[in-house]
């Protein structure tokens, strides 16, 4: 019999439906909320009410942001002449974090899988093609994940891109194939970006 009050198992579930909690994880997490002030628990609420209040994806570039355009484009200090491509909007954040890539963004919301029906049309390729269409970019850079999808993401966007006189290049190696940016530590990273190769 759980003798658990249904309030706490409901809790459970949501947690165990968060990527990379288990079963003992959610229950060391209800025991801390249970016990820690009330104001705490009503805090962590307010906060994950407001994600989907507040944070959307800026029109421009698709990064997550509470102003619309973001902060990076909308930045005049910022390089306009590059753009680094990466698949999802938290991504952005481990490349900042290097503080060696100053110019624009664009996230693509995903990658090409055609296993999973996803195409070309499901992406924001076709905005990506648009901005660099409006002039002004020299270079774009494809930091789509090192992995089989990321790697024929990349060489879509490359083709759709040959003939416009646009630099088109992809990190250095020092990124694992198979894992994912956003894991990468921020040494590694930064060092890929200051490397990357011609596509």
């Amino acid at each position: 019999m759980d003798l658990r009050p249904m309030a706490v198992r409901v809790l459970l579930e949501h947690l165990q439906r968060l990527p990379g909690i288990g079963p003992r994880t959610a229950r060391s997490l209800a025991d801390h909320l249970l016990t820690v002030e009330p104001a705490q628990v009503a805090g962590l609420a307010e906060a994950l009410a407001r994600l989907h209040e507040r944070v959307r994806l800026c029109s421009v570039c698709s990064m997550l942001t509470e102003g619309d355009p973001c902060p990076v484009c909308t930045d005049p200090g910022r390089d306009r002449t590059a753009i680094l491509v990466v698949e999802t909007p938290t991504t952005v954040w481990s490349v900042e974090d290097t503080r060696q890539y100053h110019g624009l963004y664009h996230v693509l919301l995903g990658h090409l899988s055609p296993l999973h029906g996803v195409g070309p049309d499901d992406l924001t390729i076709d905005a990506l093609l648009e901005r660099c269409r409006s002039g002004g970019i020299a270079e774009v850079i494809l930091a789509t994940d090192p992995t089989v999808e990321g790697e024929t993401t990349a060489v879509y966007i490359a083709r759709r891109l040959e003939g416009s006189g646009i630099t088109v290049s992809r990190p250095a190696s020092g990124i694992p194939v198979g894992g994912e940016l956003a894991a990468v530590d921020h040494l590694t990273l930064a060092q890929a970006l200051q490397s990357r190769r011609r596509v």
